[in-house]
């Protein structure tokens, strides 16, 4: 069950106006439109549309957001100092089976009255959505939480993450090397390496974040758990044949782990034999 790090249920950082809370929506959107917008051109859009705003104010509100200047994608953090940046592993790799690549994010979320941070672990195959967290600062806790809980359905061969210090840190990368799974970074300034969760960044900021107005983070949880289960259940995809990440994700990987056991001789257990998925693996909190 994703939880609200911290246990903020209201969050407004001081030294933030209205108009701040204000503005920082409208580049939220702007940004999802135009990923290569950094504080220049973003500022000159914003005066296009009628306010009056300087660059100072605008470059210090993406950082904020987690939106950095001269990158092509949304950047939560520079690596932490002494943090280990390791290879994108992913070029040319044919991804075709679930828990083969998982991917994870960090993106903004708007309230009435502020803000918080959401992180996502998506298995890139059918997109299907692991784990969740929303958390009111920047630092890696949540995501190590949400890492853990995604690690009780499955573990994937590879994990990729942006170089951002919430996965380079030890606390992170150490549970994954504990596991036996590589790790994958993208490249600086590379807004194509995590393609998938970009997607997934404009599908639900359209199709739930931009239609309500989150009073608090236990209203934005909420509606946010009840959109994560409809994707993930209810929303079928046309690059997945028009089923859901859900179905993708359990249906391919019962055939893989029957089609390794078979290869290895060994018994194919009953929960896959039976055709069925205990319910507990199911995230639909």
């Amino acid at each position: 069950m994703a939880s609200v790090n911290r246990s903020s249920y209201y969050y407004k950082p001081v030294g933030l106006s209205e108009s701040d809370l204000a503005l920082m929506k409208l580049i939220d959107r702007l940004y999802l439109e135009a990923p290569f917008y950094g504080s220049r051109k973003m500022t000159e859009e914003l005066k296009r549309e009628g306010y009056p705003v300087n660059r100072k104010r605008i470059r210090r509100l993406m950082h904020l957001m987690g939106l950095k200047a001269i990158y092509r994608r949304p950047r939560t953090s520079p690596p932490g100092k002494g943090n280990k940046v390791y290879p994108y592993l992913l070029n040319g790799l044919k991804i075709d089976h679930p828990n083969q690549v998982w991917a994870a994010d960090i993106t903004y979320i708007p309230m009435s009255k502020g803000f918080l941070y959401l992180v996502v672990i998506m298995d890139w195959y059918s997109r299907y959505i692991l784990a969740w967290r929303l958390s009111n600062s920047l630092d890696s806790d949540f995501c190590v939480e949400a890492l853990k809980e995604a690690l009780q359905k499955g573990r994937p061969e590879i994990f990729n993450t942006d170089q951002g210090s919430q996965f380079t840190s030890q606390g992170f990368v150490g549970i994954l090397q504990d596991c036996g799974i590589k790790v994958s970074m993208d490249g600086s300034g590379r807004y194509a390496d995590n393609l998938f969760i970009e997607r997934l960044w404009r599908t639900l900021k359209y199709e739930e974040v931009y239609l309500k107005a989150y009073q608090d983070a236990a209203e934005a949880r909420k509606s946010l758990s009840a959109y994560i289960a409809f994707y993930n259940t209810k929303r079928p995809h046309q690059s997945l044949k028009y089923k859901t990440p859900a179905e993708e994700y359990y249906a391919e990987a019962v055939a893989v782990v029957k089609e390794r056991m078979l290869t290895s001789g060994k018994q194919t257990p009953s929960i896959y034999t039976s055709g069925r998925i205990a319910g507990s693996h199911l995230n639909l909190e």
